[in-house]
């Protein structure tokens, strides 16, 4: 079973409701957690599922996500498996860029072609979750599907967000709808389990999770000359071809906005998160890095990745990213500090040093950080004081971006000593 099936993970497209996090980089090339990258989910996911033949369509801003793909995922000489970059590339029948995931898709099958499969696993790189695949193929050879579906509930609110769709009690697709409008939206609930209609989450969303039978996806492509597969393929099916809906009743976040990645990462500090970082094996680059080191700080859900030189105050609520460094008499709450991508590691004699002299990423000594997102390679000097907060209007500079309420300090910027960013002057962390 697994040596049929191979794999598509879309590398996104412009991610602007993640800017400026993907002012540089596609979405799934997005730092998430400390030490890994969005895409190391769904690949993840793949492997964990015994899917090893996997394509990673790769489009906009992508150079650090193939940089990502060909340092982290090389597999043995003596197994049959892959992760392979499929850029969008001109040819003589095709010289613009992929329009949409069934594009994409069509566009790759002269690839698909060079390998055996009876099963194509489409998938988004995205998305945070853990996922054993292998059920959901087995489910689609079970009841004989010709596409199948992933679905999660979800509330009211969030329903105009995604694909909705309703099936019936042999669990096949009647009807489908990309992001319903709000005034027609309540027409569009399923029949769900009582917990799950206590808490409101009436509606089955698709979770952009596809299986397609081979000769089925090659079908649907040629007949229909749609560009995307949740606008226009899947709903064009249904009348077709047996479409099914595969429920998932595990976490499931689409890291689509700034605040969903924000929530998303802090969330990973809770005692018992939503998602675990130590339920299943995730993989990404392995870095030869020294363990952190931390001096006189008080740490409270924190998340403390490799290569760091730590001295702050206090630390609460937040995760630090590698190659981080943090002087001393600060104060850090709710943030996620992305760290550095350099292998230099200061030494014991560099430590202390003011973080402007500094070759590491890193906060100086005295400043309170709260609500906040630091990009890779961020310069922090002294006694700099963000806090981000729901009364903050959006708002872009040359350093920084205020987003939902998050202040975001953008990759590679330098914040003097003495900055203060939506807070007043005697602003404090401190109990």
């Amino acid at each position: 079973m697994h040596q049929k099936v191979a794999s598509i993970i879309m590398g996104g497209g412009k991610g602007t409701r993640l800017f400026p996090l993907t002012k540089q980089r596609a979405k799934p090339a997005v730092p998430i957690g400390g030490k890994y990258r969005l895409i190391d989910i769904s690949i993840s996911n793949c492997l964990n599922s015994g899917y090893y033949r996997i394509f990673v369509l790769t489009q906009f801003n992508s150079a650090s996500l193939n940089r990502h793909i060909k340092n982290t995922y090389n597999f043995s000489f003596f197994r049959e498996g892959f992760v392979d970059i499929l850029a969008a590339e001109q040819t003589f029948e095709r010289e613009d860029w992929f329009e949409g995931t069934a594009d994409a898709v069509r566009r790759s099958l002269r690839h698909l072609n060079e390998i055996d499969f009876e099963y194509l696993l489409v998938l988004s790189g995205d998305h945070l979750y853990h996922m054993d695949y292998s059920k959901m193929i087995a489910f689609h050879k079970e009841n004989e599907g010709d596409v199948t579906i992933g679905t999660v509930p979800v509330t009211k609110q969030k329903a105009c967000d995604f694909g909705i769709l309703k099936s019936n009690k042999q669990s096949k697709v009647v009807s489908f709808i990309e992001k319903p409008a709000k005034e027609n939206i309540s027409e569009w609930a399923s029949e769900v389990p009582a917990d799950l209609k206590k808490q409101g989450k009436k509606y089955l969303a698709s979770m952009g999770i596809y299986v397609f039978s081979k000769d089925v996806l090659r079908k649907l492509l040629t007949e229909n000359p749609g560009t995307d597969f949740g606008k226009e393929i899947i709903p064009d099916s249904i009348e077709s071809q047996k479409v099914l809906s595969y429920p998932f009743d595990s976490f499931w976040a689409d890291i689509g906005t700034v605040r969903s990645f924000f929530e998303a990462n802090l969330g990973l500090t809770e005692r018992i998160p939503d998602f675990s970082l130590f339920d299943k094996q995730i993989y990404t680059r392995g870095r030869m890095l020294p363990p952190s080191k931390i001096f006189n700080s008080t740490l409270d859900r924190a998340i403390i990745s490799e290569g760091c030189i730590i001295r702050a105050d206090q630390i609460e609520h937040s995760v630090i990213g590698l190659n981080s460094q943090i002087g001393k008499g600060t104060v850090i709450k709710s943030t996620y500090m992305m760290g550095g991508d350099t292998n230099k590691i200061l030494d014991e004699r560099m430590s202390g040093k003011n973080i402007k002299h500094c070759a590491q990423a890193g906060i100086g000594e005295d400043c309170r950080i709260e609500n906040a997102i630091l990009d890779i390679n961020c310069r922090i000097g002294d006694n700099v004081q963000i806090k981000g907060g729901n009364h903050l209007d959006d708002q872009d500079f040359e350093n920084y971006a205020i987003k939902n309420g998050i202040v975001i300090i953008k990759k590679d910027a330098m914040i003097p000593e003495g900055t203060t960013i939506g807070v007043n002057p005697d602003y404090s962390l401190k109990e």
